[in-house]
Order: structure tokens, then sequence, then C-alpha cells
């Protein structure tokens, strides 16, 4: 996901986001560890978003908090 989508997404949504990618992160490690997954790309990918959705959610609280 691009951050200029994140960008129009609400508080809610994106604090929904991040629990969704981490529950896929925690299902990705396990596969791996268990040598069940092929594309172990995917866990980096993930990680990305899931930085990218916690920016967009700091740069939210910080335009309600009247911060830069």
């Amino acid at each position: 996901m691009e951050f200029k989508e994140l960008k129009n997404k609400s508080l809610s949504e994106l604090e929904k986001l991040v629990t969704e990618y981490k529950a896929e992160l925690f299902s990705l490690r396990f596969k791996n560890a268990t040598s069940r997954l092929d594309k172990t790309h995917q866990i980096k990918e993930i990680r990305k978003n899931i930085a990218r959705v916690l920016t967009a959610i700091k740069q939210q609280e910080n335009a309600t908090k009247g911060g830069k």
C-alpha cells in the first residue's frame, strides 16, 4: 500500500490496518520458522507496510495536536 493512500484514511482505519499487518507478520514468521514459507520477501514488505501506517498515524496525531 502506498503512503498517499494512507493519508486519506481515518485514524481508526489506520489502527485496524496495523493490527491486521501485525497478525499477518506473525503468521509469516511462524511459517518461515517451520520452513513452509516460499516467498520470504513478504516479511520485509509487511514490515515496511507497518512502518508506513505507523508514520501516517503519527502524522495525523501531530496534526490534531497542532504540531508540525
